[in-house]
């Protein structure tokens, strides 16, 4: 389903951009007023964060306004850049290339086109099921045995994150939740706005409290401070959200901890990968964000519970 400009809707985008023009006026007043080096890098990123939010919002919602095939092409599209970003991270051999042909050009589209024609059943278990035999079984038939269970795993690993997990975003359109019919867009809405703002304020609290770093040696920018401060932010901003969705407040509260965690695991499992790799983004295609694995990790590890705890308690 697609949004509706409804009052609730509506309210969304006003709250949404009165912070964005908030942030743009505070970035202007601090770039100039800071006057040290280390200040002026630090606000230059967050100007440049504040500009990136500013064309992410405006495409997203135009996606959600336009329909739930608008939705699928956006996340999909997002699947495969992920998933391009994630194989350059993973270097592989020339008797994976054929498997990686499959991988993007036929099962991360299925993935998709099973959430458009609404078969639920083989959604669920394309990739979790099929694609994991497919993979190791690809790669086989290529005659290249050299590290070959740390190469079907890589593919394997990337599959899940990038094409099935993403995928349960734009998923939620197809719910059915009865007295909330004709209504999941707002639902697509609550988690994306919830799951990226604790992101935002998770980095804002660490660089206004952060001195206690909970991982130094995967993600030293992540402090304790951050984490609690932004996501009991999210929390509460999820449930003052409550009317956009079929939850009660205590519900949204629920579910906002929730993905909130979920995210926050994502985006600290995801560092882990790049450092790993030695590297500090997966890519440079957002300005201030990296790359779209690196805006979308947290969305990734928080969409498929949130779809599942939904349709199984709602629908």
């Amino acid at each position: 389903m697609k949004l509706e400009l409804d009052p609730e809707v509506w309210l969304v985008l006003f709250g949404l951009v009165g912070l964005l023009a908030t942030s743009t006026l505070v970035g202007l007043v601090l770039r100039l007023r800071v006057r040290s080096e280390s200040g002026r890098a630090t606000v230059a990123n967050l100007n440049a964060r504040v500009r990136a939010w500013w064309v992410m919002s405006a495409v997203f919602l135009l996606v959600l306004f336009g329909g739930p095939l608008w939705s699928l092409g956006l996340f999909g599209f997002l699947s495969l850049l992920a998933l391009r970003e994630y194989i350059t991270l993973t270097p592989t051999r020339l008797a994976d290339h054929r498997t990686l042909l499959w991988s993007f050009f036929v099962i991360t589209p299925l993935q998709y086109a099973l959430i458009g024609i609404e078969w639920y059943g083989l959604f669920s278990i394309l990739i979790p099921v099929y694609a994991f035999l497919f993979v190791p079984i690809r790669i086989v038939l290529a005659g290249d045995t050299e590290n070959f269970l740390e190469r079907a795993a890589k593919i394997q690993w990337g599959l899940m994150i990038c094409a099935y997990c993403l995928s349960h975003a734009p998923a939620l359109l197809t719910l059915r939740i009865p007295g909330y019919e004709y209504q999941s867009a707002k639902l697509l809405l609550f988690l994306v706005v919830v799951v990226q703002m604790s992101d935002v304020f998770q980095y804002v609290w660490g660089k206004l409290a952060g001195r206690r770093r909970i991982a130094p040696g995967i993600s030293p920018n992540k402090t304790w401070e951050g984490f609690l401060g932004g996501v009991a932010t999210a929390i509460l901003l999820g449930t003052g959200l409550w009317w956009l969705t079929p939850f009660t407040p205590a519900q949204a509260a629920g579910m906002s901890a929730l993905i909130t965690l979920m995210g926050f695991a994502g985006g600290l499992t995801m560092s882990a990968i790049k450092r790993d790799r030695g590297v500090k983004d997966f890519g440079a295609l957002l300005e201030g964000h990296g790359g779209v694995l690196d805006r979308v990790d947290s969305l990734c590890f928080a969409a498929p519970v949130f779809f599942h705890l939904t349709r199984y308690f709602f629908t």
